[in-house]
């Protein structure tokens, strides 16, 4: 036990004589909405979880048919360009990161890349005011690198014939599946932007202008012979010939700038998985130009000094982590950035001593405010994440994005695949906040072939005796680097189960604007949420975020857990 002292009087931390999932009993609130509400998927031998059922069937049966989890991972990849149009694409990018059952870990980088013709101000006004154009039409997107990465791990670690792994996407996509509920409204809700491209329209509304009904049949034919092309040609099926012919064309039409070039020069990068160490734990996650695993580390670094660690839901915790947040997105949004391009100061970023010292003026008694971001320092539900574990223990975290939901919104005609909107994530004016709120500085200005940074967290965790134990990731925008803090943390210091980890009531801090979101209501008492203010913190409650895609090595089986706040779920065997 451990004793602090704090304005609301002193308190007693206590550690649990079980872990709470084996008392059987849940710490959530009654008053939480997504308690007991988590989809839950159990298999002795291997699981996938992802966005969607049929995509997490897809892998299943990849597995069963005798590929690894990285056939799978990328056969679930293309079914969820297919299935689950808001966020799972080819014309986007994202992070892969592989531990493969002899122990060893890989990450791969097949984030967009700025056209060769971005500029530095590109999407100024008159005003110097970031325009709209960075998130809506075709000058908001960066160079695909979605085909590359998955093809690129394929090639690496993958043990059936291409074909097979992108053959059940051909088939959804030329046959046609049922929209179910959630993807069905998703459309319905994003009619009036894809109506604005003839593309977009013709490809997912009824009539060019309205939004299909639950269980309407969705064929797209277009995309179908794309992912024919990929099958057949490889890489050079997306990046070269009529489908970069039909991408070039589209740009033309729309005033963008991408071109057949930026397409052939496209490479997917291999990175040094960041390795984080906490409490006998390790976490390995994603490198720049990801945030996530950088980040992550600050925040789960500063906290461990705190043994144990408050009881969950209580206003002690949340300033704790309000404060960690705080203090590890101020410097990712100062230094981190593309690392073929900018010196980022990862060692230094990532270490218990840099921890130490951001921990040093933490007060336990009131919330530290933001200092003034000085953007000339230089040292996304419109992303998803999937999850697979194979039968010999080879383990796959992948997260991908189109940034914003359906991207750009625009189609490339002919082709049948939305364009990202990626290039809101570069600071398009340093000092001032993107689409999400980020403040970010020079270190993440556009230039050309630039990586733009990114806060995915794709992550593998092992235990203390060095066996798999998780497989996390979630989309999200900024909140995926928390949001995978608080499932790791909830499972190794609160002790709860997978199911009541997803599902917990989430916080979220990013330094700017300084203000601590929660999610609710009925998430966190309102007395726990006055004692917040007591000590300075601004609150924001209301709505949830995330997709949470998470798998769990518990009672000789694996759990698969798909995040209750969206339309996801796991197969296993």
């Amino acid at each position: 036990m451990r004793l602090l002292r704090h304005a609301l009087g002193a308190f007693l931390l206590v550690a649990p004589a079980l872990p709470l999932a084996a008392q059987g009993r849940s710490v959530l609130p009654e008053s939480w909405r997504l308690r007991d509400e988590a989809p839950v998927a159990t298999g002795r031998r291997a699981m996938v979880v992802s966005s969607s059922p049929i995509a997490s069937e897809v892998g299943r049966d990849v597995l069963r048919a005798g590929g690894n989890a990285v056939d799978a991972a990328v056969a679930v990849g293309f079914a969820l360009a297919v299935v689950h149009p808001v966020a799972g694409n080819i014309g986007g990018g994202g992070f892969m990161v592989m531990r493969m059952h002899n122990g060893r870990t890989y990450a791969l980088d097949y984030r967009e890349t700025a056209p060769a013709a971005a500029t530095r101000d590109m999407y100024l006004d008159e005003n110097g005011d970031v325009s709209d154009k960075s998130r809506i039409g075709h000058l908001a997107s960066g160079v695909p690198g979605a085909v590359a990465g998955m093809l690129a791990a394929h090639e690496r670690f993958g043990r059936l014939p291409r074909a097979a792994v992108i053959e059940p996407a051909i088939r959804l996509a030329r046959d046609g599946f049922i929209l179910d509920d959630h993807r069905a409204r998703s459309l319905r809700g994003a009619a009036r932007q894809l109506a604005r491209f003839d593309g977009s329209a013709r490809q997912f509304l009824i009539n060019g202008t309205e939004g299909p009904p639950d269980g309407y049949l969705l064929r797209q034919p277009d995309l179908a012979r794309t992912l024919t092309a990929i099958r057949d040609l490889g890489k050079d099926g997306f990046y070269r010939g009529w489908v970069a012919d039909s991408l070039e064309a589209e740009m033309q039409r729309g005033g963008g700038i991408m071109t057949r070039a930026d397409l052939a020069a496209y490479e997917a990068r291999w990175r040094e998985p960041i390795r984080i160490n906490y409490r006998g734990w390790t976490i390995w996650s994603m490198p720049p130009a990801s945030s996530g695993g950088a980040t992550l580390a600050m925040i789960l670094n500063i906290l461990e000094a705190y043994d144990p660690l408050p009881a969950w839901g209580t206003p002690q915790l949340m300033h704790l982590e309000a404060e960690a947040m705080r203090r590890a997105f101020t410097d990712r949004n100062r230094f981190l950035g593309d690392p073929d391009f900018e010196d980022v100061p990862l060692a230094r970023l990532v270490s218990k001593e840099h921890a130490a010292e951001l921990r040093a003026d933490i007060d336990l008694d009131r919330a530290t405010p933001t200092p003034p971001f000085d953007p000339s320092i230089v040292e996304g539900n419109n992303t998803t994440h999937y999850s697979v574990v194979d039968a010999e223990g080879n383990a796959v975290s992948t997260t991908t994005t189109i940034n914003f939901g359906y991207g750009s919104y625009v189609t490339v005609r002919g082709a049948g695949f939305l364009l990202n909107n990626e290039m809101d994530d570069f600071a398009s004016a340093p000092g001032r906040p993107n689409g999400f709120g980020l403040v970010q500085g020079e270190v993440n200005a556009i230039e050309p072939g630039k990586r733009m940074l990114s806060a995915m967290t794709p992550s593998i965790v092992l235990d203390s005796a060095g066996a798999l134990r998780m497989v996390v990731g979630s989309p999200g925008g900024p909140t995926i680097i928390t949001q995978v803090f608080h499932v790791i943390s909830n499972v190794i210091d609160h002790h709860m189960s997978l199911a009541d980890a997803v599902s917990a009531p989430r916080t979220h801090h990013q330094a700017l604007p300084d203000r601590l979101r929660v999610e609710g209501p009925g998430g966190f008492a309102e007395s726990v949420l006055a004692a917040l203010r007591g000590l300075g913190h601004q609150i924001d409650e209301g709505g949830t975020w995330g997709d949470f895609q998470a798998i769990m090595r518990s009672g000789g089986r694996w759990v698969g857990v798909s995040d209750p706040r969206a339309g996801g779920g796991g197969s296993g065997y």
